[in-house]
Formats: C-alpha cells, sequence, structure tokens
C-alpha cells in the first residue's frame, strides 16, 4: 500500500530490540570484552583484530578463542584497504599486522604462531596444530587456497588456461570433501562436548575463513557454487551454520565479492549464465538463499528489527555520509525501515535511489548486522529504490575500500 507517509523515528524506536549481551552473551562483532564466566580482573589476554571483522586470519583467532571459551579483551585496528592504520598500534607493532594476541606483555602475530602460543597457555581445541598428523591437513588447506587464487586472480587470455585452472582448484576441493565424506560427525576435527553436542576442532577452523571466501567469491565471478558441487562441503557449511559461534562471525555474499579484489589484488570474471545471474541476485542484495547459508530462519520479524536497531543506532552517520541531499535521504531511509515493519511503500524523492543502493552497497557482515538482517536491508533498500528513476550506481571500488571506513560507525 502506498502512503507517502514513512513512519517517524520515535515510531520506528518503538521497533528497536534489545541486543544480545556483548559480553557472555553469543559470539558477536561488537564486543570489546568476552568474559565466559569469568571475571573482568581476571582476564589477561588481548585481541588485536580488524575493526571491520572481515579479515580471515583474524576470524581464525576468533574462531578458536570463542570455540575453546577463552576470556578476553578486544582491541580493533584497522586494516589497510579500509582507512589509516592507527598509529598507537604501529607503535606497539611495528608491521601493523593482523592479528595479534598480548598476554603478559608479549605480543605475537602470525595465525599459526598465536595458535601455537594459545595451546601452550590453554591447552588445544581437538587436535593440537603441532601434531604430525596435522600436517596433511595444513597442506590442503593451503593446496586449496593457491588453486583458488590461481583461478580467481589471474586474468586468463584463452579458455584452455581458465578451465585447467578450474580443474586444478576442482581436484584440491575433491580432496577436502573426501575427507569429509568419511567423518561420521561431518567435521575434520570433532570436537565431542558433555552434552552431546560436537563442535568444530582447529581442524576444521584453519579451513572456515577462505572456504567461506571461496564460496562467496566462485559464485560471484566464475558462477561456481562449491555447495551443489561437493555435498559434503555443503554438510559441513551446513554444520557450521547451526551454530551460534560461527554464525557470529560469518560474512555474506556481498561484503566478500566486493571486499576481496582490493586484498587479492584482484577478482577476474568468468562470463557465464549461473555467474551472471549468481552476481545479479548477490548485487541486487536478493542474495543466493541456502547457497549462502543454510540456517534455519524461521524468525525473519526478529531479524528486520534487529537491522531497525542497528540503523537507528548510526542513522546520524549514515544520512551524513550518504550522497543525497540529507533532508530528502532521511525520508527515504525512513521508508525503507517503513517497508520493513509493514509493508507500506512510501515513494523517496527520485534523486534518492543512488542514495539508498550506496548504503545497499555499503552495509558489511558481521561489523553492522548478522547475515540475515543484512540481507533482509538490502532487499528493503533495492525495493525503495526501485521506485526512483535513476538506475544510477555509486560504483564500488576494486584497489581500495576507503569508502568503509569504519571511523564514523564505531561501538
Amino acid at each position: 500500500m502506498q502512503k507517502n507517509t514513512p513512519l517517524t523515528w520515535e515510531e520506528l524506536n518503538q521497533y528497536k530490540v534489545i541486543e544480545n549481551d556483548r559480553v557472555d552473551g553469543p559470539t558477536n562483532s561488537y564486543s570489546n570484552l568476552r568474559l565466559f564466566g569469568s571475571k573482568k580482573e581476571n582476564v589477561k589476554l588481548t585481541f588485536y583484530r580488524d575493526r571491520h571483522a572481515w579479515c580471515p586470519y583474524c576470524q581464525k583467532i576468533w574462531l578458536w578463542l570463542e570455540y575453546k571459551r577463552v576470556p578476553y579483551r578486544v582491541k580493533k585496528v584497522n586494516m589497510f584497504c579500509y582507512g589509516k592504520k592507527e598509529k598507537w598500534y604501529l607503535d606497539k607493532l611495528s608491521s601493523g599486522k593482523l592479528p595479534a594476541i598480548e598476554l603478559n606483555g608479549k605480543i605475537i602475530a602470525e595465525s599459526d604462531d598465536i595458535i601455537y602460543f594459545l595451546e601452550k597457555e590453554f591447552g588445544s581445541l581437538g587436535t593440537s596444530i603441532s601434531a604430525d598428523n596435522f600436517r596433511n591437513t595444513r597442506f590442503l588447506e593451503r593446496k586449496i587456497f593457491r588453486a583458488w587464487c590461481e583461478w580467481l586472480c589471474k586474468p586468463t587470455l584463452i579458455f584452455f588456461e581458465s578451465s585447467l585452472r578450474k580443474k586444478n582448484f576442482r581436484e584440491s576441493l575433491i580432496e577436502f570433501d573426501n575427507i569429509l565424506t568419511k567423518s561420521a560427525t561431518g567435521f575434520v576435527d570433532p570436537i565431542h562436548l558433555n552434552s552431546n553436542e560436537v563442535i568444530p576442532g582447529t581442524g576444521d577452523i584453519i579451513f572456515i575463513p577462505y572456504l567461506e571466501r571461496i564460496n562467496a567469491s566462485l559464485c560471484y565471478y566464475k558462477g561456481f557454487s562449491i555447495r551443489e558441487e561437493f555435498s559434503s562441503i555443503n554438510r559441513w557449511f551446513s554444520l557450521l551454520e547451526k551454530q551460534k559461534t560461527y554464525q557470529g562471525t560469518q560474512s555474506d555474499f556481498h561484503t566478500h565479492a566486493h571486499d576481496l579484489p582490493p586484498q587479492m589484488g584482484g577478482c577476474y570474471t568468468d562470463k557465464n549464465e549461473a555467474q551472471i545471474k549468481f552476481s545479479k541476485l548477490i548485487d541486487n542484495g536478493q542474495g543466493l538463499g541456502n547457497l549462502e547459508s543454510n540456517s534455519s530462519c524461521d524468525d525473519n520479524d526478529y531479524f528486520s528489527k534487529f537491522a531497525i536497531t542497528r540503523v537507528i543506532r548510526h542513522k546520524e552517520n549514515i544520512v551524513k555520509v550518504n550522497p543525497c541531499n540529507n533532508d530528502h535521504f532521511d525520508f527515504a531511509l525512513r521508508s525503507v525501515l517503513t517497508y520493513m515493519v509493514n509493508g507500506n511503500i512510501n515513494k523517496p524523492n527520485k534523486t534518492c535511489g543512488i542514495g539508498l543502493r550506496y548504503l545497499r552497497d555499503r552495509i558489511s557482515v558481521p561489523r553492522d548486522m548478522p547475515l540475515i538482517s543484512a540481507r533482509l536491508f538490502r532487499q528493503a533498500l533495492e525495493k525503495i529504490s526501485s521506485l526512483c528513476d535513476s538506475v544510477e550506481e555509486y560504483k564500488i571500488p576494486t584497489s581500495h575500500r576507503y569508502d568503509q571506513d569504519p571511523k564514523d560507525f564505531k561501538i
């Protein structure tokens, strides 16, 4: 129903939800302290991770600490790709590398070295990273990574060259899929808890960050769906996506597809029917459904309201940094949130389509909100922007993501 009287901010405030406890609740990107039942004054470990909550190596350590339930403080630092590295961090670690940890005055960087160190202090999470029988697992992860880079990040002049790179990549994934097929639990390195719950160990955690990014990027740039090609890898993803710990760190395809190019030195497209279809659905915010996340989502109402809550929290900065006229965009943004609440359609000023799509393309998961919340918010932004005359969009940078500088959205 077309009203042209969107809800006011005061009215929208009524739809806010209470966010989970950042300190003792489920894994989340907003926390600066995680206790797991410990006392604040007893926390000795500091985890330095990217403010953007995107860095794959940070995700590896983040997952390890969360599954191991090691109390820690969080200090967030910019990745070079998103903004200037903070001086205080460069003074502490001149390389500026992320992730890093600090314990008793000792700073450790490099994700594998960090896990070695953490195992000595807190014990292993499943199989030790230094175990002899773990070497082949680590080698396979690097083999998959190299094959992915060869296919995704190098231009090809002839079809045969691209086909060979695809073949090499598939062969590396077949090895991983075979390992998972032989696993009774569906995990590489399962840990059986007293509650009969099974969680992933270090053997799984080393694969998670890049398999997540590989899954997203190959759908977007190559039209290649890992989850449709490899049933055991699909099951592995699905098992992870049922766990609150993993969900708290998981990004979405839109974020990955557009944050990877500056990190990887470029991502190259193989045009085909599936690639065109997948990339269009990712770009317009529709998403790829179960290919992106197979977690059950029976509570879209909550996730919509969570997105509204996050937008309200940052609405002044969202309006301020948007390229559209502030007053016009304020109306347009309230129109989007109104549509999410009650389905009513309010047509904004015709100049606002570009601004709504600017916002659609700069939601960052999980920094800003969870995957399902972002999907619903992107879809609503596209719905209202489609009412505007212009189809023009601000291009997403490929050599950097300074447009994602989180300095305006510190939480």
